[in-house]
């Protein structure tokens, strides 16, 4: 009885390995590659077992972000093919079923989501923390509480109008002006006959006068 027991014990301690690396696999899941040296100089950390620990927290802990909470541990992530210069394949396998991988859609949207909690988590970027195959997330779009078209729109009607209000005004002044210029002139020319009449009547003199004028100084 206990040497069918210690057999089968062995059996599923070797067992689980094999799983594992028949599981994981390059055709199968994401190569990373992490450049620490390059990204922080001389306060780049050593990349070792506790790391790689964390990086299997972390890409769990985005697991459950998009899954809406299913219960995936550090266990669901598998790795392989580590190389000295930091890169290595992972693959996640699903909570309920450890021999089966999770859609790699859903893997890429789960790392997408959680991108800089990810990045942050080891004072990386983009670049220096490099999810081959899965391209970096942007900014997601500007939201306007206004259409930039109907923005747009108001601000070509706006200077329209102003052009509009513009040239009324400028109409308006020049009538204005040149009625001026006509009132002014009729009036000068009203002055002038004025002025005329006024020296035709003062050049007038009574040539009776002028003959009593001389005949008292006879």
């Amino acid at each position: 009885m206990w040497t069918v027991w210690t057999v089968w014990m062995v059996w599923m301690v070797c067992l689980v390995p094999t799983t594992s690396e028949a599981l994981c696999t390059e055709d199968d899941g994401y190569k990373v590659r992490l450049s620490i040296k390059t990204a922080l100089g001389g306060d780049a950390y050593e990349w070792n077992e506790s790391e790689m620990f964390f990086f299997k927290a972390t890409l769990a802990f985005a697991m459950r972000t998009y899954s809406g909470g299913e219960q995936y541990d550090v266990s669901n992530i598998l790795v392989c093919d580590e190389t000295l210069r930091v890169s290595f394949v992972f693959v996640v396998t699903k909570p309920s079923n450890t021999s089966e991988l999770v859609p790699r859609t859903e893997v890429e949207n789960a790392i997408k989501k959680s991108r800089h909690r990810i990045n942050s988590a080891f004072l990386l970027t983009d670049q220096t923390l490099d999810f081959v195959g899965i391209n970096p997330t942007l900014a997601a779009p500007i939201q306007y509480d206004t259409p930039p078209w109907l923005i747009a729109f108001g601000v070509v009607m706006g200077l329209v109008c102003a052009g509009i209000v513009a040239l009324l005004v400028s109409t308006f002044l020049n009538k204005k002006r040149s009625k001026k210029s006509a009132d002014e002139e009729e009036a000068g020319r009203g002055n002038g006959i004025l002025c005329e009449s006024i020296r035709g009547k003062d050049g007038l003199f009574n040539q009776g006068l002028v003959d009593d004028d001389r005949l008292t100084k006879l």
